[in-house]
């Protein structure tokens, strides 16, 4: 796999003051933070505490109430193809259709996306052992989920957001998406945004942390430097910040 092209310098992703609201109700509010180029950073929080809104909003699905979101310094713009294609996306559920083969899939993938690399696709099928005339409905929940993934990382954006993506898998298959995942940054420089309920996974692979509560950026930095500065545990740092009441103003 060669190096992803950042598209510009500075932060990987820049939100400044983003929220969105539904009707009356913040959904986030005031979440001004940065990611730096390369990091792999974990993003914790409470059912509803504007974890996927944020992600929406960053992949370009989703149009801000107020503020603004910038990925490599270029400003999203929801539902433009210059923002979709600067973000990989590996939603919760991984949705693909049912009755495509691993192939037909990949072929839309090369449709929709001007730098698709069907060879990094291919060669993953086949480290992977997942053949490409299989259709999806005969695939393990695990091997969904390294569809899903190949598809993101062929689309050679430079930055993945993954939203959630273990969250249906067994053990193993979850320890081997992970897996992927940490190799996949190591290997090109990727840049990774993780949402996940599981705090010790996010240990294991996150060199940032980035903690939502209440529609609200707690937290958000290196997560060596947090440990240290607040003397807890990964797990006890994340847990002293989740208490927080909801927005709703």
């Amino acid at each position: 796999m060669g190096q992803h092209d950042s598209g510009g310098n500075g932060p990987a992703l820049q939100t400044d003051r983003l929220g969105r609201r539904y009707g009356r109700v913040w959904g986030l509010r005031d979440c001004t933070l940065e990611v730096p180029p390369g990091a792999v950073a974990g993003l914790v929080g409470p059912n509803g505490a504007g974890k996927t809104t944020l992600l929406e909003m960053i992949i370009g699905l989703l149009e801000p109430t107020e503020g603004q979101v910038s990925v490599f310094g270029e400003t999203s713009r929801a539902g433009t193809e210059e923002t979709l294609a600067r973000v990989g996306y590996v939603a919760q559920d991984h949705p693909l259709y049912r009755d495509f083969s691993v192939a037909d899939m990949f072929h839309l993938g090369r449709s929709m996306n001007p730098r698709w690399d069907q060879g990094l696709a291919q060669e993953r099928m086949g480290t992977l052992g997942i053949p490409l005339k299989r259709k999806v409905r005969q695939l393990s929940g695990g091997q969904r989920a390294q569809v899903s993934l190949t598809m993101a990382l062929a689309k050679r954006a430079p930055l993945l957001v993954l939203d959630e993506p273990v969250s249906s898998l067994d053990p193993v298959a979850r320890i081997e998406f992970m897996r992927e995942v940490t190799a996949a940054a190591a290997e090109t420089g990727l840049t990774v945004i993780i949402s996940s309920h599981v705090v010790s996974e996010l240990e294991r692979l996150c060199d940032w942390l980035i903690v939502l509560a209440g529609g609200r950026v707690q937290v958000a930095g290196p997560a060596d430097e947090l440990i240290a500065e607040h003397g807890l545990g990964f797990e006890e740092l994340v847990m002293s910040y989740l208490s927080v009441k909801a927005v709703t103003r």
